[in-house]
């Protein structure tokens, strides 16, 4: 498979860069967001809490849409032929092929913690 000619290598390095930066940042949000719920919910800030998982509902929905892929990795595809697990993020290898068995259990078990404060509050 070879890159669509999107340029020359310069201006696409330079677009992997800039989408790989949007990934990055975009992840940032929502893991820290997935880690955040938790503590927000036992601190007792369940409207915070509330809020965190709504956005990140919002994300599951774009990747159920994307066949459980981001869209960025698309976008990222167009302009370089690697495809290592991290070719279209700046996270380690390990974290970039195992990021939403991870999150998706650590999402799923905020929001158990968040639901049963919702009804025992």
């Amino acid at each position: 498979m070879t890159t669509p000619d999107t340029g020359t290598a310069d201006s696409r390095a330079r677009a992997l860069t800039a989408v790989r930066a949007a990934h990055t940042a975009i992840w940032a949000f929502f893991a820290s967001s997935i880690v955040a719920i938790p503590i927000a919910t036992l601190l007792g800030q369940l409207t915070a809490a509330l809020w965190m998982s709504l956005f990140v509902w919002g994300e599951v929905v774009v990747l159920v849409l994307n066949g459980m892929r981001c869209p960025l990795t698309t976008v990222a595809a167009r302009y370089t032929d690697d495809r290592a697990d991290n070719f279209d993020i700046w996270l380690p290898r390990w974290l970039a092929r195992h990021n939403q068995r991870i999150f998706g259990a650590l999402f799923a078990a905020s929001q158990l913690l968040l639901g049963y404060a919702l009804v025992t509050d």
